[in-house]
């Protein structure tokens, strides 16, 4: 009698657990529908959305990333392109938008290497970006041409946004910095792109043969920088491109 009590304990304790398993699984179930069925209502009326503001969004870059922030709410974003975005990118268009943001982008850092050596400042890059865009096409920003920079990455030509001194840079080119290079182009960004061989011992705190050497390389070996060498207070300066503000 001992022995059948403790298999009727079990047998209940089985079947206890069984009905247990059966309520948390209908109840997940019933969870999941439910949210399932307000996320297909959330999709719905942000189609509606997108479809009425479809120009708002193109055009004015604080509406687009608002849009963008209700899209990432349910795991969408609208401007990963064609294949990533599905039908959002085909209804608003945006995915075209972003890559043809980008080729704007490659317009602007390829025609401008020369004289920048692959590093131009975000803000100037925007800047550029937006007068060739023309008004029609509407505005541009910093996060816009950050997110398509990241879509230009599979390309494999280089292209990134690097930080020198806080200042956001994109280079466009395969061309790491040194530590040296970077402590140039931060002074460069304080006295408007000029550099001279004492600006860097002073602030730096380097030997006259180190700056000397650093300012060469960055001219002879990566062309980041111009040479003057008529410079009425120092006889010699160098001119950083990546720093040099110009007006189009």
């Amino acid at each position: 009698m001992h022995r059948r009590r403790v298999g009727l304990a079990a047998f209940d304790s089985r079947d206890q657990a069984r009905r247990f398993n059966e309520l948390s699984s209908a109840l997940s179930k019933t969870q999941v529908d439910h949210l399932q069925g307000q996320l297909a209502q959330f999709r719905t009326a942000l189609a509606h959305f997108a479809a009425e503001h479809r120009d708002d969004i193109r055009r004015d870059p604080t509406f687009r990333h608002a849009f963008q922030q209700m899209c990432a709410s349910i795991g969408v974003d609208p401007l990963a392109g064609p294949r990533r975005a599905g039908w959002w990118a085909e209804m608003l268009g945006l995915g075209d938008w972003q890559y043809e943001l980008g080729v704007q982008i490659v317009d602007v850092c390829v025609s401008t290497r020369d004289r920048n050596g692959g590093i131009i400042e975000i803000s100037e890059l925007v800047r550029m970006v937006t007068k060739l865009r023309g008004v029609q096409a509407g505005a541009v920003d910093e996060d816009d041409v950050m997110r398509s920079i990241k879509t230009l990455q599979p390309l494999g030509a280089g292209y990134q946004v690097i930080d020198i001194g806080g200042r956001k840079m994109v280079r466009s080119v395969f061309k790491e910095l040194n530590d040296d290079q970077t402590s140039i182009l931060v002074v460069a960004h304080d006295t408007g792109g000029r550099v001279v061989e004492e600006d860097l011992m002073k602030r730096k705190g380097w030997t006259r043969e180190r700056a000397h050497l650093a300012l060469e390389n960055m001219y002879a070996s990566d062309g980041l920088c111009w040479i003057d060498d008529q410079d009425e207070e120092s006889g010699r300066s160098y001119w950083i491109s990546a720093a040099i503000q110009w007006n189009e």
